[in-house]
Order: structure tokens, then sequence, then C-alpha cells
């Protein structure tokens, strides 16, 4: 072993270990990798930085802005909805359509979105069946990472085996290459999760559980987070003080538990609703629509400080201002950074452009000044604000996720009558993969692009809907495959496989890949895991002599294969608190799946590609 190959070793038992502790962002930790790599010597700059320019990058980027198009577009919530009126009142027929449909979604979806959009629908289906949640939360967690074996443009994993085959000068795989083997493991999820769901809840779990399985309204929330009487709607008089300063600098909330959460402002003649961030300045006219959830704030000394005018308010607590101001419900997950902190401390507003009203812990409502209230794990937010912003806190689930839109939200979908041309887009983008006459990098953009004339999603969303720390991830990590290969550590790992399963056979040596691959997954990503044994796994092959391509497509599997703990990926990060699942579930569940997908792998990938 040389030294430049041990460096390079060195620096990758780093980057597990900073993946694993989570001390430092996983793009952080990436951007780092590059440097280093320059800095050392070890690669240049153009092969440390080719991961920018790399055409699956581009193709990833752009799914996540298909994705947001069929989010803003509502078809993701129509086919939940969908779900609920078909599966009825049973659990077998809810698990195994609930599976399907959501592994069917994530084949051209973010499976991370998609898991996300359907935990609410999950919470409300259980509630209505009567079950603990947890029966139903692990198979939607399942069912969204064997998405990742839908398709070739499912998960990124695939994409990055396939650019490895395309730079070694071999034929990618096609569309639908790695379905038929996805097909088999949905199929064996759903059987086996209909047997092991009876370790994962009860079946009386919600039977005590306040909220019913329809959509609630605004009036629901109200009710629940105890609002009523807290509205008011406050008209900014000529000489008010407030005039000409920003809400962050007048500190309505903190000197009189006065929460702006919306403005009414003239424009062209017309009165409109403005956004309530921390920035807006305020202006004479502007009419204030305030929380007020300390009661014992006197309004008229309030009014009379401030000169501020009291207007009439219909309906309750803002219910007719609901096409313009929404609502929704989170709830912190296990790593959310705002866990210990107060809604004050964590500036929530200035961070999301929303405000929390209501605070929900252990079933009841918290009272007194919520802002200065540290948020525990299991609590659920009310928040309010633009629905814009609303929509924006999906792609957040770094710090929690949206339990519950109120049905209000179909009104004011931001493009629910462009649900056709997203159908559209989507199709047409298959069918310019589908083809092998347009690159997928191109049929990808051109559906963005139509996306964005059929104003299914506008440019602003696109941008923020790709996921970068995501982007950063896979460009970071490649230039850790160019390293193993430079300084002969492919090699070397090949060499080590060859020696243990060289002699029995490719089966076994598929084994071995799987096992190496999974047991990889357990500490950093899965994209980054099939970036360092794609070339690992086309070099084992032509070492043997045999096709590359079971070799390759082992490893998409495997890497999509991250069902043995929580923290293996994303989707099963997502579905630990509302499913009230511990560790030793997911490696009691996780474990023997995982070996049951190899196997089934193992003897299904040769008879698809021959050796």
């Amino acid at each position: 072993m040389n030294s430049e190959l041990l460096w390079v070793l060195i620096l990758l038992l780093i980057a597990i270990v900073l993946f694993t502790t989570n001390k430092l962002r996983m793009d952080v930790v990436a951007l780092l990798v590059i440097i280093a790599f320059v800095l050392s010597g070890t690669l240049t700059l153009s092969e440390a930085t080719a991961g920018f320019s790399d055409p699956n990058v581009i193709l990833i980027a752009a799914l996540f802005v298909i994705g947001e198009g069929l989010v803003r577009t509502g078809v993701a919530y129509q086919v939940g909805d969908w779900l609920v009126k078909v599966a009825g009142s049973s659990e077998i027929k809810m698990l195994a359509l609930l599976m399907f449909t959501v592994a069917g979604l994530g084949a051209f979806m973010s499976s991370t979105g998609v898991v996300a959009i359907f935990i609410p629908v999950v919470l409300s289906v259980a509630v209505r069946m009567k079950i603990s949640p947890g029966r139903l939360m692990m198979p939607l967690s399942f069912a969204g990472l064997i998405s990742g074996m839908m398709t070739l443009v499912a998960t990124p994993p695939n994409m990055v085996v396939n650019s490895e085959l395309l730079r070694e000068g071999i034929a990618g795989f096609g569309f639908f290459g790695v379905t038929p083997i996805g097909l088999i493991v949905l199929l064996l999820g759903v059987g086996y999760m209909l047997i092991a769901r009876r370790w994962l809840g009860d079946s009386g779990g919600a039977k005590n559980t306040k909220v019913t399985w329809q959509r609630r309204t605004f009036r629901d929330l109200i009710r629940d987070y105890k609002l009523i009487g807290r509205a008011r709607r406050l008209a900014v008089r000529s000489g008010s003080p407030l005039i000409g300063r920003s809400l962050d600098e007048v500190h309505l909330r903190a000197r009189y538990s006065a929460n702006v959460v919306g403005i009414e402002r003239w424009k062209r003649f017309r009165r409109v609703m403005i956004s309530a961030f921390g920035s807006t300045e305020l202006r004479e006219g502007d009419v204030l629509l305030i929380d007020m959830s300390d009661c014992d704030i006197d309004l008229r000394q309030f009014c009379s400080e401030q000169l501020l005018e009291p207007m009439i308010l219909r309906g309750e607590y803002f219910s007719e201002q609901a096409r313009n101001v929404g609502m929704a419900e989170v709830s912190l997950i296990p790593d959310s950074a705002l866990l210990g902190k107060s809604v004050r401390d964590a500036s929530f507003r200035s961070r999301y452009d929303l405000n929390v009203v209501g605070v929900r812990r252990n079933g009841e409502t918290l009272g007194g000044r919520l802002a200065d209230e540290p948020l525990m794990l299991g609590d659920i937010l009310l928040v309010i604000g633009d629905w814009k912003a609303i929509r924006q806190l999906q792609a957040k689930t770094h710090d929690f996720i949206v339990l519950n839109l109120p049905a209000e939200v179909d009104e004011v979908a931001p493009a629910i009558t462009q649900a056709p041309h997203a159908l559209f887009c989507l199709a047409l983008m298959v069918a310019m993969m589908l083809t092998d006459e347009i690159p997928n990098p191109i049929a990808a953009l051109i559906a963005c692009l139509l996306m964005g004339r059929f104003r299914c999603i506008d440019m602003e969303s696109a941008y923020k809907a790709i996921h970068w720390p995501s982007i950063i991830l896979i460009v970071g990590m490649m230039p850790f495959a160019q390293a193993l290969q430079k300084t002969g550590g492919v090699d070397l790992i090949v060499k080590g496989l060859m020696d243990i399963a060289g002699e029995a056979g490719p089966r076994v040596m598929l084994v071995c890949l799987f096992v190496l691959c999974a047991t990889i997954g357990l500490f950093i990503s899965n994209t980054a895991t099939a970036v360092l044994m794609a070339p690992i796994a086309i070099a084992a092959a032509r070492e043997m002599g045999v096709s590359p391509y079971p070799f390759a497509m082992i490893i998409a599997i495997a890497a999509s294969a991250a069902f043995m703990t929580p923290v293996s990926s994303p989707v099963n990060t997502l579905v630990l608190g509302p499913g009230n699942y511990k560790f030793g579930d997911f490696v009691r569940i996780g474990v023997p799946f995982t070996v049951l997908v190899m196997i089934v792998s193992v003897l299904v990938v040769p008879w698809l590609y021959a050796f």
C-alpha cells in the first residue's frame, strides 16, 4: 500500500466518521473532501471538480424540479385522497395500496418527498381504522426505498451506477432496466409487511385519539388550538410610530404578545394580502391581521400607543381570509435543530416566513407565551402565514415534517388547475427517455421548461425545489472514486474480493458486493455508497472475465436496500417519530428483509443480465 492510497483511505475514514457523527453537514464534508484532494496533490483541480460537469448531476437537479411540479399541481395529494377512498376500512388493502402507490410515485419523484406527503395521509387513515400508525409507517418508508428500484431515474444511486458504466465505455441500463427486480422486491415487501406489521403496533393504538379521519378544516384547527377570541384586525393610522419600520424592528410580539400573521395593503386600487415577513416595512393604511396570544394585554392601550384603529373581523380567527392566509400542523423530527429552542430563539418567522400560533404537547394545547416555550420532541406546532411559505415547509425535512394541511388548501393550491399539464410533462419525459434518441438530462430539462411554460411551477419554486445538499454530496464524493482508481485502491479492494470469493463463482461475488455495499450504507448515504462501490463492482467483473451488468445492478439494488436502521435513509428518519418507533424496531424488521432482498437479487439479477 503506497502513501497516496493510505492518505485516500484515511480521508475516506474521516469523511465516514463526520457523516456518522453529523457534526458537520454532509455537503460541507463533501466540499472539504474536494479541497483536501486538491491541496494534497492527490487529484488535479479538474479531476476533483469533474462532478460539477457530470450530466447526471443535471438530471438529478431536474428531477427535483419535476417532483415539485407534481406537488404544486396537487397530483400527489389527489393520489393520497384516492387511496383513502379506495382502501375503505381494510388494513390489508390499505397497506398493499399504500406501498404500491408510494413505489409508483417514487419512481418519478423524490422518495423523501413522496413519504413526507403520505405521512399525514397515513396518520389520518390510522385514526379512521383505529390502529396504531406504527403498523403503516414502516411499510410507507420501505415502499419509499423500494421505489428507488423501479426506474433508472428513481434515485441518484441508479444514475450514479449508470454513469459509471458510461464512463467505462459500456452501454448503460435502459429506463426500465431495474424495474423487473423492483417489482419482485415490491411484491416481496408487501407480503413481508403483511406478516411483520403485527410487531409494529397494536390494532387499537389510535382508539382514543380526538382527530377524525377526514382532512380537518380551519375551524377544526381553531377549535383544537383554542384560537377563538385571539384574532384582531387593526388599521395603521396616520402618525403611527409603526410607519416606515419593519416588523422585526417594532417588536410587537415581545411587547404586546401581538403576532402579525398577515397584512392587507392597497395596491392598484384594490386591497391585497401580503406576507408578514420580519423585513416587511409597515405603511400608513395597512390593515394588520394580528394574533393576540396573551388575552390580558389591554387592547385599547395597545391601539392608543401605536395609533391603530380596530376594524371589523368576519369569521373565526381569519377563517374568511383562508384563500390568502394558510395554516398547517408540523411535527419536529428526532434530529431537528429546533429541539430545546424556543420559537423566539429559533427565529422561526425569520427562517421560515411563518408564525407559530399554537403548540400541542401530549395531546394538550399549551397556553401562555408560546414564543418562550422550549420545543420538545413530539410537539405539534400550528403555523400560520402565506400558503406559499407553508408549501415550502415540505422541502425542509431536516427540521420537521408537515403533518396536516387543512381542507382549504385545495382552494389555494398554487397550480392545481395545471395538473393535467404536469402529468403530460411527466409522460413526455418518460417517453423521450425510452426512445434513447434524446439523452436523459436533456429529456428532463425539456420537461422542466414545459412545466414552467404551463405554469406548473415558477422559477423561484424550481430553484428552491432542488435539494442542493444532495447535489453537492454527489459532486464531493465523486473524487473518492477517482482517487481510489488513481492510487490503486480499487485494484486492492478487488484483489481482496477475489481472494475471498474469486474461486467460488460470480454469484458469491454478488453476495460479497451486496453485503459490502449494504454495510457501507449504514454509515454514509446510499448515493455516496454507490459512488464508491460502482467502480469496484465493474473492476471485479472485469477481473473475473464476466459481464459488468449484473455486478453494477447489484450495487444499485443494495444502495437502495437501506432498511436496517432509522438513519440509513432520510425516509426512515421521517417515519421514526410519527410511527413511534425505536432504533431496534428497524433492526428487527429491516435486517431480515434486507437478507431476503439480497437472496432474491442474487437469484434474479443474473437471470435478467447474464454473466
